[in-house]
């Protein structure tokens, strides 16, 4: 026998080794690939809708259940449940266990996710013209601020988004006019001077808060509480009901009406999805999207309302402020910075403005 052969008692041993892991290969993968689908549900690929079963759509959140965003979510799910008579059902999944606010737009972008939600900052990366929605005291008004995308900024940026990430914007869920917690009292523009502030990573909130003498620093929103603590910063700013939330009173126990920025919160789907839904199904579809977002711009309402008879009881003390001398200091800021926007998009917002002026314009 030659030294190099194999004993034909090992060469039987190996094929049918080999034999076994080929058979044993195709069940390994399938058990693989359906417990991916199990724990990733939103990110599987979906088959041709059952025409005898509702069409489950998942819709991904950052916000927790607790959230005015979450109940506008929930709205929305009940709403086209009913206006579909079951035949579409929407599965909301909270703290952005789908994704962030980032992820979950590239996701829905790439037909990986049916329904995501983001700031209206955050689709700035795609959509550069929507910095203009960034400006400080572009609305003064709750009816400015809906009026827009209940119209022709709304129009804009539905067209621009399926242009530009091939997802369809079917409504704005929002978390509304941005205030500011202090741990000093600031009750006029002036005692903005030196206040060391968190914002957002957004150069015209940063203008904003440059202009009115304060030190604005750009930080990761899971810091903000321990930076309060430790003195790392004077204050913060976001929506009032969030420094119930985040349990920023604890440090902050000075809220200033400042309102100087307006965030909306879009609602996109996916083109792969929107394709599943059936054309007869379309429209009810969408009018339970909007009634859940116009119905969640009360609940935020609301639970402002609570959040400051909360805050107050916990020691918090609440200021206004006169915002018309902020405004002039940013609009100031903003002209010798050289801010300036797509016209067409400028051209949207003046029709806004002109159309619904404030109270102190009219």
């Amino acid at each position: 026998m030659n030294l190099t052969q194999k004993p034909i008692s090992t060469e039987v041993n190996e094929m049918r080794v080999q034999r076994l892991f080929r058979q044993a290969r195709i069940p390994l993968l399938c058990s693989a690939l359906a417990l991916g689908s199990a724990i990733f549900p939103g990110c599987a690929k979906s088959a041709e809708p059952d025409p005898d079963k509702p069409l489950v759509i998942r819709m991904g959140i950052v916000d927790g259940e607790t959230s005015p965003v979450y109940a506008g979510a929930r709205d929305i799910a009940e709403n086209v449940e009913r206006n579909t008579d079951g035949k579409i059902k929407i599965v909301v999944v909270t703290g952005g266990a789908l994704g962030d606010e980032r992820g979950s737009v590239e996701l829905c972008s790439q037909g990986n996710l049916d329904i995501a939600s983001a700031a209206n900052s955050v689709l700035t990366n795609w959509i550069p013209e929507m910095s203009i929605l960034d400006q400080a005291y572009l609305w003064e008004t709750e009816e400015q601020a809906h009026a827009a995308v209940d119209g022709p900024v709304g129009e804009l940026i539905e067209q621009a988004a399926e242009e530009k990430l091939g997802v369809h914007v079917i409504g704005y869920l929002e978390s509304g006019f941005r205030d500011t917690f202090t741990t000093t009292p600031v009750t006029t523009p002036e005692e903005f001077a030196g206040i060391k502030i968190r914002t957002m990573q957004n150069p015209y909130h940063m203008a904003a808060f440059e202009s009115f003498g304060a030190m604005p620093t750009a930080m990761a929103y899971n810091e903000v509480f321990t930076a309060l603590q430790q003195g790392t910063i004077d204050a913060a700013e976001n929506a009032v009901s969030n420094c119930l939330s985040n349990g920023y009173y604890e440090v902050t126990k000075d809220v200033v009406f400042t309102k100087h920025a307006f965030t909306y919160i879009p609602v996109m789907m996916s083109d792969k999805s929107w394709n599943m839904i059936p054309e007869d199904l379309r429209k009810p579809f969408e009018e339970g999207v909007r009634e859940g977002c116009i119905a969640q711009r009360q609940y935020l309402k609301e639970t402002n309302e609570e959040a400051i008879e909360e805050l107050k009881k916990k020691g918090v003390t609440f200021h206004d402020i006169d915002t018309s001398v902020l405004k002039e200091k940013y609009q100031a800021a903003a002209k010798a910075k050289g801010f300036t926007f797509d016209p067409e998009w400028q051209a949207a917002v003046d029709e806004v403005l002109r159309e619904h002026p404030a109270p102190s314009e009219e």
